[in-house]
């Protein structure tokens, strides 16, 4: 065990961080496999001295180094009991672009679509692409050897290093490439450890009786997905070795060695022109797997840009996930199988050729039943939903998991059909029904049976399964790590599948050079066991944990936070757009991203042996900025709502630690806004002088640069009682019923004018109850008990009042959807909380329903021109949408509309005015909204749905964001309004 103490001069001599608390290293044990390892330490190395100090320090305290970018390996990869070095947070800058070669150079932190938006304006982009391309680092991507859906177009990451730049084991520097043979035989005369290397490789490969037990053991040459082992068929492939017309390349050993070999700094890439613009995609759709797997050799004969698989356990999924259940339009019935087939053309001409042959085959040589066709923006939601695959695997409830082991396999396409019918014989006889998805095309099927590894049974199954998988796929001559590597979990059975002799070969690679074994141990060569250290206790007893939220949906909210996988949607970047995760875009670091959450809260839900298991330091400091945004509950694959878990959470902290002043005014603020309306002047004096107000921040710790709320004139409530009399319509087309919330009420009462205004102008009858808030302040602060009478007082009122003739309307998403979000798990009234959230609505909702039916036409506005910027809530995008607004917004004719592409504004109630979150608040809306509002032209408007969302966008922008309804409101037509 290495002592603190050790740890401590490391950490003092390097110019990035060395962390070893027990949060770090907890949230670095585990990937997005199955396994649990934990760390040392983590590393975030800034330079390449940095890693030289590492190795060094590696070496002398014989402990292993494990390289780890986004850490969404899927074999175990990146876990390990040593030092965890982090390149994606300082490694990240794209060096260098020729275009004359088309290469680019990059380091290993480098995130695969931010790369190819960089080269799209050249013309250029790098192929290879998989389902975590919006967060997956090019590091990452050459140690697996990552293939993705474009491969059988573009090949595999493999076929794109041209260059790379490596820190080897002893401290020196070495870079590879193709080099001819003239060139290989000085490097190996060289009297350095890189010239070993060479020299030892020459010795090994140079006998024709070894070249030819290579290839008798190797899998194919035509499976282009093989990374079984090291790459040594690869470099016998080569002038120096055969008589090959390829030169000798090293790059083609190290990728694909998952950091076991050396430490790599800098990669240069062979890019490829764009695809070609013109598109179409047919989704052939299958009632078996069998036909599905048979229809493969006829499609290859087209020249497809992807075939794409997905089963119906895959698409079952989607249909409980909110962001995925608009890509789900092109399905027809219920498929078994879904095929899709990518065509790209220069030109429409040859694109519809195309399209007529493969048509024509699948209706000849296939039994798909139905074949749409999808153009545009509808293929990228088709792909969408099967990237998204991986991650929805997570929504099945309860402990069984599809599980990663068998998932990487590749075949020849001839042997597929006959590959898969053997497979699903032998999943039978284990009595698993197995998820397949993923690669037809590249006769790689990622196949997952459904396992309980926290249960004996079902671990002796999952090597059993391995085991007969690897003797089929050995039967096959096929692949047994395709494009996910090996990392654990296939290791060990890499001296079957490419025979004794071979492996005693890598063997000898791996310790010429890693003689320290510093690099990656327990991956490629001498193994870990498979089926041990694996991320759950085996046989353990469920800890049990009582919430005040209902947790029923997922079984408590141990497995609901259990259904992060590790997937790592959570970290894609800003320009990947979406919401999730507001916080780690701003710190990049992995205790702020959902994984992080959630992997740390069952860490301790499970391992802290306090009786309440909640009551933990480590994760106050892990939920201390997640800004509640909802952004995960609808763009993570899996559903976890970090909000929900981080509101209980709270509520079970301060049980055992107690509540601050400043939580429970900021809770409280309905009743104090209350108060201050008996002399609201005097309030908004207070809140307005400096010296006061000053003061008043100062007491509740409230940033200094924040403008405090002042109250409005007078209540929504007391205008409405006053003047509903006045405005409402005599023969309305329906009535509704409008929420009066806590803010609008106090803060915003103009808006909630304007919105009763424009409804009663519309024709509709509105009536309001007595209601209490709706407790969402309650909520963020996780005063739950609070939070649970609001809900348990408006369900009571709204019950039966509530129906679809007579639906709930509410202006500010955070409080009204909290009806159709935290009282499902609030209330004690089940059936009447479900049945009310059935019927409730954000305005904007209601508007386009009422738009679509006809209710409300152009014509009831004027045509006065205007140009809006629209900004969404994060509420709104994750439980409802955001298109309504728009569309709301382009009813008026001349009304020209513009949706800011922003993710969180970074205010999240009471987030951005806590003096130690103010910096990070600005810094996530200076991201992108900030941004986008200041080179907006002041004659156009700036809208935006949420309070905080407006207020933040003056204080970082001094722009006056309008409620789209006040929008609206202004321009409806004279005539409207007299009606």
């Amino acid at each position: 065990m290495i002592n603190k103490n050790i740890l401590t001069s490391l950490q003092d001599r390097l110019e990035g961080e060395l962390l070893f608390d027990t949060l770090t290293i907890s949230l670095y044990a585990t990937d997005a496999s199955v396994y649990r390892r934990v760390p040392i330490a983590v590393a975030f190395p800034k330079s390449v001295n940095d890693l030289k100090k590492i190795i060094a320090f590696a070496t002398q305290h014989h402990i292993g180094l494990i390289p780890r970018t986004a850490g969404t390996s899927l074999a175990g990869q990146c876990v390990g009991e040593g030092i965890v070095v982090d390149v994606s947070k300082y490694f990240t800058s794209i060096l260098h672009i020729d275009q004359e070669q088309k290469t680019v150079t990059v380091q290993p932190g480098v995130i695969r679509d931010d790369l190819n938006r960089f080269l799209k304006p050249y013309g250029l982009f790098f192929g290879p692409n998989t389902s975590t391309s919006n967060r997956c680092m090019i590091g990452g991507m050459v140690g697996n050897n990552s293939s993705g859906t474009t491969s059988i177009q573009y090949g595999v990451t493999r076929d794109k290093v041209v260059e790379m730049q490596t820190v080897l084991s002893d401290g020196s520097e070495a870079s590879f490439s193709e080099i001819s043979i003239n060139e290989f035989h000085k490097k190996r005369t060289l009297k350095t450890f890189e010239g070993k290397i060479y020299q030892h490789i020459f010795e090994e490969l140079s006998s024709k009786e070894v070249q030819e037990q290579i290839i008798t053991n190797f899998p194919k040459p035509e499976i282009h997905r093989r990374n079984t082992g090291y790459a040594i068929d690869e470099l016998i492939d080569s002038d120096v070795f055969s008589d090959s017309n390829k030169h000798f390349d090293m790059c083609k050993l190290l990728s694909g060695s998952e950091g076991t070999l050396a430490f790599t700094t800098e990669i240069t890439l062979q890019l490829d022109n764009l695809p070609p613009k013109e598109a179409l995609m047919i989704a052939a759709h299958f009632t078996t797997i069998d036909d599905c797997m048979k229809a493969v050799a006829p499609i290859m004969q087209h020249a497809l840009f992807t075939c794409e698989m997905m089963d119906k356990t895959i698409l079952d999924c989607t249909k409980n996930n909110t962001e995925q259940l608009k890509n789900r339009f092109f399905i027809v019935d219920d498929p078994e199988a879904i095929l899709m087939l990518e065509l790209r053309a220069e030109n429409q001409e040859n694109l519809n050729k195309q399209q007529e042959v493969l048509l024509k085959t699948l209706d000849s040589a296939t039994s798909s039943y139905a074949n749409p066709v999808l153009k545009g923006s509808e293929i990228d939601q088709a792909l969408e939903l099967r990237k998204a695959g991986l991650g929805l695997l997570g929504n099945i409830v309860g402990d069984k998991k599809a599980v990663a082991c068998i998932e990487d396999t590749a075949v020849a396409i001839p042997d597929l059909a006959a590959y898969i019918s053997e497979f699903t014989d032998l999943m039978e006889s284990y009595d698993q029904q197995a998820v397949y998805y993923a690669h037809a095309g590249a006769g790689e099927i990622h196949l997952r049976p459904i396992l309980d590894l926290k249960k004996r049974e079902d671990v002796v199954l999952f090597k059993k399964i391995t085991d007969g998988v690897a003797s089929l796929v050995k039967k096959y001559k096929g692949s047994m790590s395709g494009e996910h590597g090996d990392g654990i979990v296939r290791a060990p059975y890499i001296p079957y599948m490419i025979g004794e002799e071979n492996y005693k070969i890598i063997e000898g690679i791996k310790h010429i050079f890693d003689p320290n074994v510093i690099f990656n141990p327990g991956k490629i060569v001498n193994a870990y066991p498979m089926d041990q250290k694996l991320r759950y206790e085996i046989d353990r007893k469920e800890p049990e944990i009582e919430t005040l939220f209902d947790f029923t949906d997922s079984l408590g909210i141990l497995r609901a936070a259990e259904k992060c996988n590790g997937s790592g949607d959570c970290r894609k970047s800003v320009a990947s757009g979406g919401t999730m995760c507001p916080s780690y875009r701003a710190t990049k670091n992995e205790k702020d991203t959902t994984r992080g959450r959630a992997n740390a809260l069952r860490e301790f839900l499970t391992n802290n042996d306090k009786r309440n298991k909640f009551d933990a330091k480590e994760l106050k400091e892990v939920f201390d900025l997640c800004l509640s945004c909802k952004g995960c509950s609808g763009e993570c694959p899996s559903n976890v709502d970090v909000a929900t878990l981080k509101a209980e959470f709270e509520y079970q902290y301060q049980k055992e630690n107690g509540t601050s002043l400043r939580t429970k005014l900021f809770a409280n603020s309905n009743r104090l806004n209350d108060l201050g309306r008996i002399i609201p002047g005097l309030t908004n004096f207070f809140f307005k002088n400096k010296f006061t107000s000053s003061i008043l921040k100062s007491t509740m710790g409230i940033a200094p640069k924040r403008d405090l709320p002042l109250l409005s004139k007078q209540s929504l409530r007391k205008w409405y009682n006053q003047n509903i009399d006045r405005i409402q319509p005599e023969n309305p087309i329906k009535t509704i019923y409008f929420f009066i919330d806590e803010f609008t009420n106090h803060l915003d009462a103009e808006i909630g004018i304007d919105a009763i205004e424009l409804l009663t102008g519309l024709n509709y009858e509105v009536k309001i109850v007595n209601h209490k808030e709706s407790g969402r302040t309650f909520i963020s602060k996780g005063m739950l008990q609070q939070a649970k009478k609001m809900a348990n007082y408006n369900i009571d009122a709204f019950k039966g009042v509530i129906t679809e003739k007579t639906p709930l309307i509410g202006l500010e998403p955070s409080a009204i959807l909290t009806f159709r979000d935290e009282y499902l798990r609030l209330a004690n009234d089940s059936k009447a909380s479900k049945s009310i959230a059935a019927h409730t609505m954000l305005i904007d909702e209601f508007l386009y329903t009422e738009i679509e039916k006809g209710n409300i036409t152009s014509d009831q506005f004027t045509t006065e021109s205007k140009s809006i910027k629209l900004h969404g809530h994060c509420h709104q995008k994750a439980l409802s949408n955001i298109r309504d607004t728009f569309s709301i917004l382009n009813l008026p004719k001349n009304f020209k509309i513009t949706i800011i592409p922003s993710g969180c504004c970074g205010m999240a109630g009471s987030f951005g005015y806590e003096k130690e979150h103010y910096n990070i608040s600005m810094q996530i809306g200076e991201q992108t909204l900030f941004p986008a509002v200041r080179k907006t032209p002041e004659e156009t408007i700036i809208a935006a749905v949420g309070t905080s969302c407006r207020h933040q966008i003056h204080d970082g922008t001094s722009r006056q964001a309008l409620h789209p309804v006040s929008i609206l409101k202004n321009v409806l037509s004279t005539r409207t309004k007299a009606s």
